[in-house]
């Protein structure tokens, strides 16, 4: 089902190759027909992340069958559905998980990581909920299994994902310890709910974790740095803690003694979202709209956006998001 009056073409962003920001840039391509179960989005806005500079840089290539276009989230309205798509027709305002095609006006989505736009929400805002909730609920509540009384400690406070992290374990009844980098970012993790902050430049966070915790350590570890982070990682957890990795930005091949993994009895995991199947994300996009969405509704928790940059500015949202002071979720917004 699609309007008579859909235009032809779309405004996109395209990589001319890999490399840094400059190699974004705007172009035209036809609109994407949807497929079956699969919903077309006319997009309001849409995420900037950072897998989107790991593709940007050569090293985090689409999957097979997604959309070359960066972008892995994005809001608007329902212009058009596929065959078999029951739960959303045109018109319904919705935010979607995407594995690709969001650096456009109009992108395809499967309806099963699509759900209802939050109440109370800008189209910015919740462009800025997709890629940091599922990947902060399937990392911490999933495979964390962060319960009430633990505690969190989460790499990176002030990112998109540690910037939802943080109040979510708040809200859930778990104690959060956060790094980052500069006074500033400090200050922010507090304002949004950690019980510690700590500046990585200034603190050891292996130790700062020990004296808030009364010696006994984090009960789950929210990783997306990686190389030296590995092993302090493993001396900073708790006994039966885990340790989810979601990223190495400083590397993934380390030397590792896993003694005080088996003496702690610890579990060191990890997952990426974006290769996981739609039933999986389906899977999560239920618990979300039942356990995350209603504080949203309720004005409990809203996403912390740094800035925001017109479609055609996406090279300038890159350099943002590379720019080491950024604090919260950047955002592309349509005409």
């Amino acid at each position: 089902m699609l309007p008579k009056t859909l235009p032809k073409t779309m405004t996109v962003i395209e990589m001319r190759e890999t490399g840094g920001p400059e190699v974004l840039v705007p172009a035209s391509r036809p609109v994407p027909q949807p497929g079956n179960g699969e919903v077309l989005i006319e997009v309001a806005a849409a995420g900037v992340n950072r897998p989107d500079v790991l593709q940007r840089q050569g090293l985090y290539p689409a999957p097979k069958g997604a959309s070359d276009l960066l972008g892995l989230e994005v809001a608007g309205k329902v212009l058009g559905v596929g065959p078999g798509v029951t739960r959303f027709k045109p018109g319904d305002e919705v935010v979607s998980l995407v594995n690709g095609g969001g650096y456009a006006e109009f992108c395809l989505a499967p309806e099963t990581a699509t759900l209802p736009k939050p109440q109370g929400l800008s189209f910015v805002e919740a462009a800025a909920l997709p890629e940091a909730v599922f990947t902060v609920w399937h990392n911490v509540f999933e495979r964390g299994d962060l319960k009430p009384g633990e505690w969190l400690l989460v790499h990176g406070g002030t990112s998109g994902i540690g910037t939802t992290a943080i109040p979510l374990a708040r809200l859930f009844g778990a104690q959060i310890i956060a790094t980052a980098g500069s006074e500033a970012k400090v200050a922010a993790c507090m304002d949004l709910g950690a019980t510690r902050a700590i500046n990585y430049h200034e603190e050891d966070f292996v130790e700062a974790v020990r004296q808030a915790t009364g010696g006994r350590g984090a009960n789950v570890i929210l990783d997306m740095v990686g190389g030296p982070y590995i092993e302090r990682n493993l001396r900073a957890a708790a006994e039966d803690g885990r340790i989810v990795q979601i990223a190495f930005q400083q590397g993934s091949k380390v030397e590792l003694d896993l003694m005080r993994l088996m003496l702690r009895r610890l579990t060191l995991t990890g997952s990426t979202l974006r290769a996981q199947s739609l039933e999986a994300k389906a899977r999560m996009a239920k618990g979300i709209e039942e356990r995350v969405w209603p504080l949203i509704s309720a004005g409990k928790f809203k996403p912390v956006i740094d800035s925001t940059f017109k479609l055609e500015d996406a090279a300038d949202a890159h350099r943002r998001i590379d720019a080491p002071d950024h604090i919260g979720k950047i955002v592309l917004v349509m005409k």
